[in-house]
């Protein structure tokens, strides 16, 4: 993630900023820009930084979602009520005065981050819109009155915003033995099914690359369900497995390692831009060739060691609690190779709905 900055004054801003609290200027986040603009009160506007409001409007979702991203309207629109790219994924969410919708804030936080990523990959996000079968779409559901399970189908991410709670949150990684368990961990996850189907399952060229390196995507996925639950992970599971559950089918390592590969890719861009990792490790600068992994996981490690003990010193646990074996490594290049490829050739993207 990139240090954000008010166009106005130069005042530090987050990623979740809606208004600079050095000048008070409204800002917003633009996707195509990956930039937070300040937003002008109208056309006599002082801020020298103010985009055109008749260009750029907030998302219908700014308070009940405390959504700070900008919408730019296409010709003909209505004057307000449209909502921005990660919004509009949204299929389902908790009724108006729903005590949950404080939790639907929260996931739809993380989910903004999640889908901000998503774009400097250049990973294609088809909807459901577009594809009424297998686009993709977000039902976030409150568990309070029925049961939600967390997953997804289809292009149909389910999240249940219980997650939200951290005493509820915390219970579940306490007892299911994870040593990380967040919202954004959860999106990033269930995307990586997601994009199995966008990048893998229908590929001739990467289908049997995948099956060498994580087993049979069509394995009976309730038969493995099952035995994961009643026998556990296999005790050698860390020499071959980013995490326990990933021993679980292969679309679940799949999943898994995606996840870390995108935990990786932010973390470092994020880091970059601070000053704690080398310019290299941005979005902005793509790692090319047969290298290019080697050179990302080469500024990751010591990046990670180095925060796990800044953790440490905060009397915190450690902020990556992962070890990355070989195994798991030749599974992440994997997914890097698949990605640069896709991304950089307009057929494959294409093919891939982008």
């Amino acid at each position: 993630m990139r240090d954000f900055r008010c166009p106005n004054c130069g005042q530090h801003l987050t990623f979740e900023n809606s208004v600079c609290l050095s000048c008070g200027s409204a800002v917003g986040f633009s996707l195509q820009d990956s930039a937070l603009l300040v937003i002008a009160s109208g056309p006599d506007s002082e801020h020298d930084g103010a985009v055109d409001a008749g260009e750029y409007r907030l998302c219908a979702n700014m308070h009940l979602a405390q959504c700070n991203w900008l919408v730019k309207p296409g010709p003909g629109a209505p004057a307000e009520g449209e909502l921005c790219a990660s919004c509009r994924l949204t299929r389902t969410r908790p009724a108006d005065g729903d005590p949950a919708l404080t939790a639907f804030a929260s996931a739809e936080t993380a989910k903004r981050r999640l889908v901000a990523e998503l774009a400097e990959l250049n990973l294609p996000i088809v909807d459901r819109g577009t594809d009424p079968e297998f686009g993709l779409a977000f039902d976030l559901l409150s568990s309070t009155e029925e049961k939600v399970f967390t997953g997804h189908q289809n292009g149909v991410i389910t999240l249940d915003l219980a997650e939200g709670d951290d005493v509820h949150r915390e219970r579940l990684r306490v007892s299911m033995a994870e040593p990380y368990r967040t919202l954004l961990g959860h999106f990033r996850h269930e995307i990586g099914h997601y994009y199995f189907y966008r990048l893998i399952e229908t590929s001739p060229e990467y289908l049997p690359r995948f099956r060498a390196l994580f087993g049979d995507p069509d394995a009976d996925y309730q038969a493995a369900l099952d035995r994961h639950y009643e026998q556990g992970p296999p005790p050698d599971w860390r020499d071959d497995h980013v995490s326990s559950y990933a021993t679980m089918h292969p679309a679940e390592d799949w999943a898994e390692t995606f996840a870390h590969y995108l935990h990786i890719r932010d973390t470092l861009d994020t880091a970059a831009a601070f000053g704690f990792a080398s310019a290299g490790a941005t979005f902005d600068r793509r790692t090319l060739g047969p290298s290019g992994f080697d050179v990302i996981i080469e500024m990751w490690l010591p990046l990670a060691w180095a925060l796990n003990m800044v953790n440490r010193s905060m009397g915190r646990d450690d902020l990556y609690p992962f070890v990355l074996p070989t195994a798991v490594l030749e599974k992440m290049r994997f997914i890097h190779r698949v990605i640069d490829e896709v991304t950089s050739d307009p057929a494959k993207l294409a093919a891939a709905g982008g």
